[in-house]
């Protein structure tokens, strides 16, 4: 079977799902949506809609909301958020297909999706981002050396299965990088986004653009991404990318400056407070809490103190 020929589901049409599914269907695969609800309706209707340069395009995709279980696949991709993976790859349960790829942007770790798929599983962290208004895609695209889809097996192992999926991401042409330590890199990733989100969210209710530029926002996002760090390295997680293990050299008032300056972009502005007033939180609290649970049975105790 040549790539062109491989089946593909992917499993939930949102930003991420929408996006690898116009790139896959472009390059020729044989792509399939999985989705709810209105958005069913709209795909099935209208096309998978995106903006491209200030003016809306649609694409035809083949689009269901039911999947059986001897409707096989040679690879499903699940692009669901944290809060909602397990809850996808128990609907996969039972379907025959060999291969899941989980494209869920968090993870503290796979024992629970282990226990679901089985050595189906292979993680992988997307390489996209954006917002769905009114039914209508609109992505947000980043330096190459940051939007690459990162993927590998948990044990490290390069299989043939990486192998058939490097070359689907090669005919699709997009970038991807294989890692060896999957379970690292996701919980670096979201040791990341919990320090940087989490504040965005005070009171039960989501802060203002105002209070967001202050240098108090940016300074308690410098002081608990350290301390996150320094936790998760104390786990024996190595920090992935290595990178950001300079993040614990650097000065605080440089951080703060940093994320000052971050706080202020349109991207901020524009996309992350309002994803995060519709539906972030609610996977960022799963995520901080699933940390929390990670570091105790690691027997590791972190303390936040914001100056």
């Amino acid at each position: 079977m040549s790539a062109k020929q491989d089946r593909i589901l992917i499993f939930g049409a949102g930003v991420i799902g929408s996006m690898y599914a116009i790139k896959l269907i472009e390059a020729g695969f044989d792509v399939t949506l999985f989705a709810h609800s209105n958005r069913f309706t709209s795909l099935r209707e209208n096309g998978l809609q995106y903006s491209e340069k200030g003016t809306v395009r649609s694409i035809p995709v083949n689009v269901i909301d039911t999947l059986e279980h001897d409707d096989v696949y040679d690879f499903i991709f699940v692009t669901v958020r944290y809060d909602r993976s397990e809850s996808a790859l128990l609907a996969l349960k039972d379907n025959q297909s060999k291969n899941i790829v989980t494209m869920t942007s968090n993870s503290i770790g796979f024992s629970s999706w282990l226990d679901i798929v089985g050595d189906r599983l292979l993680p992988a962290f997307p390489g996209f981002g954006g917002q769905i208004k009114d039914g209508v895609l609109h992505a947000r695209f980043l330096p190459k050396v940051i939007v690459a889809t990162v993927f590998g097996e948990i044990n490290g192992a390069v299989t043939e299965r990486i192998e058939n999926l490097k070359k689907i991401f090669k005919t699709a042409k997009l970038p991807y990088v294989i890692k060896k330590d999957m379970q690292a890199y996701l919980i670096t990733h979201s040791v990341s986004d919990i320090a940087m989100l989490s504040f965005l969210h005070s009171e039960n209710k989501i802060i203002d653009q105002k209070t967001a530029r202050t240098r108090k926002t940016a300074r308690k996002i410098t002081v608990t991404l350290k301390a996150y760090l320094r936790a998760i390295q104390q786990a024996g997680v190595s920090i992935d990318p290595p990178m950001l293990k300079m993040v614990l050299k650097f000065p605080n008032l440089f951080l703060d400056l940093f994320f000052m300056t971050w706080l202020r972009t349109k991207m901020v502005r524009d996309m992350m407070l309002p994803d995060y007033a519709n539906s972030a939180n609610n996977e960022i609290v799963h995520l901080s809490n699933d940390l929390m649970k990670f570091l105790s049975q690691n027997k590791i105790k972190t303390e936040i103190h914001v100056q």
